[in-house]
């Protein structure tokens, strides 16, 4: 069994957020989700991982970030790039980097180890893998969520904010990564990006998902996997209010 390097992406955007504003802070990473700064949640369960050797955590403001967070030796805080493209890109550049790399968000505030342990058991030897969930299992459990869902051949889906990158030739999938870095809520830029025979089997639903990655892969020269992830609240994270409203309730047994 590999062991892998988590990386933690806890930056902000550019300019003011209201979201964190509301919570009493200007930096989303830091808003309280039942008391614990939110990035203290996926890094608490990162560190709790048999499968993770060490948790890079990486930000604009490394030293406010680390203050939330506990004092242990396979934990590092550092300062990110300006945008998750970027920061990839230097970090998969750097021949010190240790792989696999297992990457998530610091909103993620219901990782746990048993969706840890799924991801980095599928996701082993692939060159980049996609965590996912399909649409039906996180509409039974949450059927009131709004969800930006890629729709394709045999199912629809959500990300899960769980990326793994297995070598320094994933460096080439950031590069596209950065190309629509700002339209990655916006399902069609993101496959446009990809090339029109992509754009049109997936508009006309003529390939699966499966079929989609392994077509990218090719024009990369990267074996590409999608991971489904079991846990359906593996694609919830907390990225406006009602979302934190629900992963409260999430987290207190109350939804």
């Amino acid at each position: 069994m590999s062991r892998w390097t988590a990386l933690v992406l806890a930056g902000s955007r550019p300019g003011a957020d209201p979201f964190a504003a509301e919570h009493g802070t200007d930096l989303k990473a830091l808003i309280p989700i039942g008391g614990v700064p939110m990035v203290a949640r996926p890094v608490a369960a990162l560190l709790g991982a048999p499968q993770i050797e060490s948790v890079r955590v990486l930000a604009q403001q490394p030293d406010r970030i680390a203050a939330v967070l506990p004092a242990d030796r396979r934990l590092s805080v550092e300062a990110s790039g300006d945008t998750i493209a970027s920061t990839l890109d230097a970090i998969l550049r750097d021949p010190a980097t240790s792989f696999p790399l297992f990457v998530t968000t610091a909103d993620h505030a219901l990782l746990d180890q048993a969706m840890i342990s799924e991801f980095c058991g599928k996701a082993e030897s692939a060159d980049v893998a996609v965590g996912l969930v399909e649409q039906r299992p996180l509409m039974v459990r949450l059927p009131q969520t709004k969800r930006t869902w890629l729709r394709f051949r045999g199912g629809s889906y959500s990300g899960a904010n769980l990326f793994a990158f297995g070598s320094a030739k994933a460096a080439s999938a950031v590069a596209l990564w950065r190309s629509v870095e700002q339209d990655r809520k916006k399902g069609w830029r993101v496959i446009a990006a990809l090339g029109p025979s992509v754009l049109l089997g997936a508009a006309l639903r003529l390939r699966t998902l499966d079929q989609i990655f392994a077509a990218v892969g090719r024009r990369l020269g990267l074996d590409i996997r999608k991971v489904e992830m079991e846990n359906p609240l593996a694609a919830v994270d907390v990225d406006k209010p009602a979302d934190h409203e629900l992963v409260t309730a999430i987290l207190e047994g109350r939804a």
